[in-house]
């Protein structure tokens, strides 16, 4: 793909598009706290950022949507003893944020005390901030958004007669940049960028039609896999739809997808999250140092990739974050912590406080062969999924019950496409339960990992 973008050099370069400079926002984040210290705060903390970006849609060979998005935001939270108070503007005048910052200490002035509530520690503060190249404007107007996004229907279009239709294909290039800091000692912040490429074919007609869908998102456009190749394979999963049956009832092995293991990752991480432990609304309450996974899986957390979608130096609170083993020979080895939930729990924070960085999930098992090909083979007979519906998980107990879609595989080898079922079970069964993991390894947002392989489920069918 030929796409232009900026050097990654000086600090000007790396805000061009915004609207406000670093500097700035920093002098809004100084004048937001300084006023909470003369209202009476005892401690504070400001947000300011600034995001925008370029959306473009087609459809069946037409231009369907052109959005440009620009917002800001100031947020401050001050602290009156162990009283807290949020307020948030989007207006950046001198009155507004004087106003905002009253308005956070009226808050907390009238909210209960709570003994737990507070600033990072000092000694858990980050100071030197790395640099992970989060940063890539895409150069890239509505014109130009709008003959990739055509390319990559076009592409859908030209793999099969029988991709009659489509939901359209969308090209999208954001980036946003922030600055915030605290009265306990941080400073910090920096920009970043997000771009997309997608495409969702319809094959068949009448009552034999399946959609499916492909992306590509990366922080550097140049990375983005090319408009043909995603609207190829996009098209040849839904091709592959076509003719779908419903099969029986029983219990068989379930071969997940890597775009979908990575929702079984995410279940667990969402498991063993602070929030949720504290509330004592999780299946995996005091579960540290426990077998929760077979011992050939370990979660490893990397904050500092290059280019990651889930790096940062710092978490939101300003914490500092650390590269550690989640999981080792599948006992957890720690949770995910901010410095609220952490006292909660009697516990020290983790870096935590707005959610994971860079997860992967690895098996010792794995060999450079164990392609999707050869996890069928490992599979042999039973369900291989690659579509869930509905949101049937409960937190709680653990219970798991999803509307699904995929192949019905024999002896290794697809048989036919499966439409209309249900699979269910446990997830600490299914978790216990896994047998393999693919070298397939997919990266879905912050998560990386291959397909995984459980050794039974229930599959609710046609009886």
């Amino acid at each position: 793909m030929n796409h232009t973008e900026p050097t990654h050099s000086s600090q000007a370069d790396q805000l061009r598009g915004f609207s406000h400079t670093r500097n700035q926002f920093e002098s809004l984040v100084d004048a937001a706290l300084a006023h909470a210290l003369k209202l009476g705060a005892t401690d504070a903390a400001a947000e300011a950022s600034e995001g925008c970006g370029l959306s473009v849609s087609v459809r069946k060979g037409e231009l369907e949507n052109v959005e440009r998005n620009r917002d800001k935001s100031l947020g401050i939270t001050v602290y009156v003893g162990k009283r807290r108070g949020n307020a948030s503007t989007s207006d950046f005048s001198h009155e507004a944020i004087q106003r905002t910052v009253q308005a956070a200490f009226d808050i907390a002035k009238f909210t209960a005390e709570d003994s737990f509530a507070g600033l990072p520690e000092k000694s858990d503060i980050s100071t030197h901030h790395r640099d992970l190249d989060l940063f890539h404007p895409w150069d890239i107007d509505s014109e130009g958004a709008m003959q990739l996004a055509l390319r990559c229907e076009a592409a859908a279009f030209d793999t099969d007669s029988q991709i009659a239709n489509s939901e359209g294909a969308a090209v999208s290039a954001q980036q946003s940049h922030f600055f915030s800091a605290h009265t306990n000692g941080f400073r910090g912040g920096y920009a970043s960028s997000r771009h997309s490429l997608s495409v969702a074919p319809i094959a068949g007609e009448g009552d034999d039609m399946q959609r499916d869908s492909w992306y590509s998102s990366m922080r550097n456009a140049t990375e983005l896999a090319s408009p043909e190749r995603v609207g190829r394979y996009a098209a040849e999963r839904a091709l592959s739809r076509l003719h779908a049956r419903k099969i029986s009832t029983k219990t068989c092995p379930v071969l997940f997808e890597a775009p979908l293991a990575a929702g079984l990752l995410g279940h667990l991480i969402q498991a063993i999250s602070g929030g949720a432990l504290y509330r004592k609304s999780s299946f995996l309450m005091e579960s540290m140092g426990k077998q929760v996974l077979p011992n050939h899986i370990d979660v490893f957390e990397d904050p500092f990739v290059m280019r990651g979608k889930g790096s940062s130096p710092f978490d939101d609170e300003g914490v500092i974050t650390k590269a550690r083993q989640v999981i080792e020979d599948g006992k957890i080895q720690g949770y995910f912590l901010s410095t609220y939930s952490a006292r909660k729990l009697g516990m020290k924070t983790t870096g935590n406080a707005g959610g994971s960085h860079n997860l992967t999930l690895t098996s010792k098992n794995t060999k450079p062969g164990d392609d999707l090909k050869e996890m069928l083979r490992k599979l042999d007979t039973g369900l291989f999924v690659i579509e869930l519906m509905g949101q049937g998980v409960n937190s709680v107990t653990g219970d798991y019950s999803r509307g699904a879609s995929g192949f019905w595989v024999e002896r290794g080898e697809i048989a036919f496409p499966v439409q209309e079922i249900t699979i269910a079970g446990n997830l600490l069964d299914m978790y216990e339960g896994i047998l393999a993991v693919g070298a397939d390894a997919y990266n879905y947002g912050a998560k990386t990992i291959g397909s995984v392989l459980i050794n039974k489920m229930k599959i609710a069918g046609s009886d």
